[in-house]
């Protein structure tokens, strides 16, 4: 069974006095370490991973002691939506922290240099996902289309509690842990994707901060220069980058596609297509709009 894997029980034996405020925090801190697909940071390497949460480990305290359980959430899924915001944060400020080196490191060093090669892209890095969170409507006590729905929470994997997936389990007629274990699965088949995804969406950062340092630089250097001359030619060579960094990213799907939910189901994946349209359908329907006409063979003369 799964119940060791949520931290409601830690919480609970720290209120009975079985643990103490530090053998709470070394509790939770140890769980996140060794199950850290379950929050949000599977693109983290498992050192990246502590890296994190010794950072994180300051502020555990004061964590815990915002949790109010009168708000409904349980400590488990609390803890998800602070960890995953909190890794966001923590990717962010590391990649500052990278990029104005690097701005202050090209903005000396290359002003001594007028051949300097101008790389293809900036360097790949493992990012944080920037996605926020949102939670699903309360589930009602009956689903009229089981399997439409689970292709839908398939589809929406990335967005998905441990504690949703098991009470949504019964609704679909299937068994919480095994519809865990299929989430599982697809956020193992989609890890590549989308860390390449966040990647490719950090070096447009990047980009975009070369573009704003080549910017400053060619403002500053003398009128009439070959400094000058080159400079130009470099931003306007960084910002055509840019536009196609930005147009090839908008091509990139970022959810799990219909052909991965039809190999984890064992279906064909035009059952998968035809569920989804049925959906998209179905919601256009339901918001006043007419369905689209069908179209027509003209009769042949």
């Amino acid at each position: 069974m799964r119940n060791n894997l949520f931290l409601d029980s830690f919480l609970d034996r720290y209120k009975q006095g079985e643990l103490s405020k530090r053998e709470l925090e070394g509790a939770i801190f140890d769980h996140i370490l060794k199950n850290r697909g379950r929050f949000f940071l599977l693109d983290f390497s498992w050192d990246e991973c502590a890296d994190f949460l010794s950072w994180f480990y300051d502020r555990l305290g004061g964590v815990i002691d915002h949790y109010r359980q009168e708000t409904g959430a349980s400590f488990t899924t609390y803890m998800m939506s602070v960890i995953r915001y909190s890794a966001r944060d923590y990717r962010r400020k590391e990649i500052e922290h990278r990029l104005i080196e690097r701005v202050y490191w090209e903005a000396a060093a290359e002003d001594l240099s007028v051949h300097s090669a101008e790389p293809a892209y900036l360097e790949e890095r493992e990012a944080g996902g920037e996605r926020e969170a949102r939670e699903f409507p309360v589930l009602g006590e009956t689903v009229s289309n089981p399997k439409q729905v689970l292709i839908l929470l398939l589809k929406s994997y990335n967005m998905l509690s441990d504690e949703f997936v098991l009470r949504a389990a019964p609704l679909l007629g299937i068994g919480g842990e095994e519809l865990l274990h299929l989430v599982d699965e697809l956020r193992s088949m989609r890890i590549e994707q989308d860390s390449h995804i966040r990647n490719f969406r950090e070096r447009i950062y990047c980009q975009y901060y070369r573009c704003k340092t080549f910017m400053r630089r060619y403002h500053a250097a003398p009128e009439g220069s070959n400094r000058k001359a080159l400079l130009q030619r470099r931003l306007e060579r960084a910002e055509k980058r840019l536009k196609n960094m930005k147009d090839y990213y908008k091509t990139l799907k970022t959810g799990a596609s219909n052909r991965q939910i039809a190999k984890l189901l064992g279906v064909p994946k035009g059952t998968v297509d035809s569920n989804l349209s049925a959906i998209k359908r179905n919601e256009r329907d339901g918001d006043g709009e007419a369905p689209a006409p069908v179209r027509r063979r003209r009769p042949r003369r």
